[in-house]
């Protein structure tokens, strides 16, 4: 059996992903008539398509039997994925970073900075945090009663927060956006490198040269934090030792770009769709105006409904079961976070935006090892920000037709035109 072939065109195509009605409805049927089964999209290497929340669970809880770095992390046309082998030198990852391999070397790599991002090594970040939220707001509210929020401030605010962290100045910030978005978004006219539709082996060459880029900042960085390190988050990266050895290029470029990049963009999805949802949704911005309370349930069910990180592949090990189908050693499998995240069996009414639920077990961040290792930062930020805007705003709505990202990977809203009252 194979998935329908329109149902594993769609989820490898950034255009239904862009159309949420759409891979809702993809997905939506592929949970109902074959929740685990093969799909092979025109130009691909066969893979199994996981929707389920719990299989998604089963795999991400077994690192050893399902591999990151044995081939792409991230879906890819098999033309693509044999021109990356051929760059790599036989690495299946364009970039090779904590996102990307497996065993000891992702435990090497995860605790360099896993010690400053734990929930009690966050905290002291919230007034600096509060700070730049404070200054955003202030920023929005200058601009009348209106503004796109996804561009003018989701977008822009938690790039600050990370590129603070880090040690980036602020001139680097428009640079650093702009890379990013390319990396991610190369098959969105709008926010790629060319301005038009492109392939894709065009969209690979466009990331590429992006990635490039990034690498001879970074590298610029390495030399000077060598040299006189600091407080920031690249200083641990740059003078980052394994087995008494520094970081090598591959993994210390591979870190820095990971950081940069998935460090703030998912960030900024989410937040950008939280206010869409409260736009559309003048019921649940009163209910938390009354109840400040709410505001990390918001935060919580934002990231389940916007799911910035629509997927990740992994191979198997080994031959092996999984929800009663045959795994065979070497097989692809694709984690569907957005169809896990809408899963009937798990979440009570999951195509509503919800602040009662009491449980809201959502695989946005991931599960397991490889669980994200900015979630507690990424919260903290979203909180922050949610409190100064409800301490401003009296009233929101949308003021024009807001519109997604067009990819298969990292994305969400780019457009969200709103119109507020302040109190």
């Amino acid at each position: 059996m194979t998935l329908h072939q329109s149902l594993a065109e769609a989820i490898v195509d950034g255009r239904a992903y862009a159309d949420g009605d759409r891979i809702d409805e993809v997905f939506r049927c592929i949970r109902k008539e074959a929740p685990l089964d093969v799909a092979q999209p025109e130009g691909y290497d066969p893979f199994w398509a996981v929707s389920r929340h719990a299989d998604i669970k089963e795999i991400e809880r077994q690192p050893d039997l399902f591999h990151n770095a044995d081939r792409a992390v991230v879906v890819q046309t098999t033309s693509n994925a044999a021109k990356i082998r051929q760059m790599t030198g036989g690495e299946a990852n364009m970039v090779r970073s904590v996102v990307s391999v497996d065993g000891k070397e992702h435990k090497d790599l995860r605790g360099i900075l896993f010690p400053h991002l734990t929930p009690r090594s966050v905290r002291p970040m919230e007034e600096q945090v509060r700070k730049i939220a404070s200054e955003f707001v202030d920023q929005m509210l200058g601009f009348g009663d209106e503004c796109d929020f996804a561009k003018q401030v989701a977008f822009l605010y938690p790039l600050r927060v990370l590129m603070a962290f880090m040690g980036v100045p602020p001139q680097d910030e428009p640079m650093m956006l702009k890379l990013t978005q390319e990396i991610f978004s190369g098959n969105d006219p709008e926010l790629n490198r060319s301005g038009k539709q492109q392939t894709p082996e065009e969209a690979l060459q466009a990331t590429l040269a992006s990635i490039a880029e990034m690498e001879n900042y970074f590298l610029d960085v390495t030399t000077r934090l060598r040299e006189t390190p600091d407080s920031g988050l690249n200083s641990l990266i740059a003078n980052a030792k394994i087995d008494g050895d520094y970081l090598t290029r591959r993994q210390l470029l591979g870190y820095y770009i990971t950081a940069a990049t998935a460090g703030h963009d998912t960030t900024s999805n989410a937040t950008a769709g939280i206010m869409w949802a409260l736009a559309e949704r003048p019921y649940l911005f009163e209910q938390i105006k009354q109840d400040r309370t709410l505001i990390p349930a918001l935060v919580d069910e934002g990231v389940r409904w916007v799911t910035p990180v629509k997927h990740f592949m992994r191979s198997a090990t080994a031959d092996c079961e999984l929800a009663g189908q045959k795994i065979t050693k070497g097989d692809w499998l694709m984690l569907c976070y957005s169809s896990a995240n809408r899963d009937e069996l798990v979440f009570d009414d999951p195509f509503d935006f919800r602040l009662d639920r009491k449980d809201n077990p959502q695989l946005a961040f991931g599960y397991g090892v490889h669980v994200c290792l900015g979630q507690h930062l990424a919260r903290l930020e979203m909180r922050v920000l949610m409190e100064q805007l409800f301490d401003r705003l009296a009233s929101v709505e949308l003021s024009g037709t807001p519109a997604r990202t067009i990819s298969n990977f990292v994305c969400g809203p780019k457009r969200v035109p709103i119109r507020y009252k302040t109190n």
